[in-house]
């Protein structure tokens, strides 16, 4: 039966109606823009009662470091080899104001353990970085805790994350789709595996700026900086910055 509403509760209830799909638009982009959760899944505790055991220079000035940690019941001892860093002075002042978000660009260099940070194909900042336990591979799958390597985008940011801030990539894109097919149909990857994804840079938990300095890779495939770094990072991105990551 149709049903006969008076004038003003009829204008009221269409007025409604055409407000909702704005008000859906609105808190879609809200929630995307600050998630509830980073969908950071961390497998392991966190590292924990760090040495550096022994450490010295190579031939080429390279640091080769030795460092002793705890996670969870484990006794974990690594040897790095850190490429010295570049005599650049980068400590001039940025005003990420004025900074045209299409024209920034980052590189991430895993054998390095650094971030590049470059403006109009210039360098203007250089932040030391971990990533994954085993940062000289690239990432096959879900759950192998490998960085990936390729080009990618930042799709969100999350300014209140567990690890202070966090910048969510595109992994997995098309590149990296093809890629895990192509794995998969030769039969290098198990048949369950799926590609995974939440890779991103983030921050680390207070304290935890000297896991960063000793080059410790405790991640599960995300980028990790030195809390003043990631906010200064934080400040520099946008939605869709270019993001290059290689060995």
């Amino acid at each position: 039966m149709k049903q006969h509403y008076p004038a003003r509760i009829y204008n009221i209830l269409k007025r409604f109606t055409l407000l909702i799909p704005g008000l859906l638009f609105i808190i879609n982009g809200w929630a995307q823009m600050n998630p509830k959760t980073d969908n950071i899944a961390q497998t392991l505790p966190s590292p924990h009662n760090l040495k550096v055991l022994e450490e010295h220079k190579d031939a080429k000035g390279n640091i080769v470091r030795t460092i002793q940690y705890e996670q969870g019941k484990n006794r974990v001892v690594e040897t790095m080899i850190i490429r010295s860093k570049p005599n650049i002075n980068l400590h001039f002042s940025v005003n990420p104001d004025t900074l045209n978000k299409d024209s920034v660009m980052v590189v991430i260099n895993k054998s390095n353990y650094n971030v590049e940070v470059y403006y109009r194909r210039k360098m203007i900042r250089y932040y030391k970085a971990v990533f994954g336990p085993k940062p000289m591979e690239n990432k096959r799958m879900e759950g192998d805790r490998c960085t990936p390597e390729g080009w990618f985008t930042i799709k969100t940011k999350n300014p209140n994350s567990k690890y202070n801030k966090f910048m969510q990539l595109d992994y997995p894109n098309d590149s990296s789709v093809a890629c895990f097919n192509r794995l998969k149909e030769k039969g290098a990857l198990p048949k369950s595996a799926r590609i995974g994804g939440d890779i991103g840079i983030h921050g680390i938990w207070k304290g935890g700026d000297d896991m960063i300095e000793n080059g410790v890779c405790w991640t599960d495939g995300c980028v990790a900086l030195k809390n003043k770094d990631i906010e200064e990072l934080y400040t520099f991105v946008g939605i869709g910055t270019r993001v290059y990551i290689r060995k």
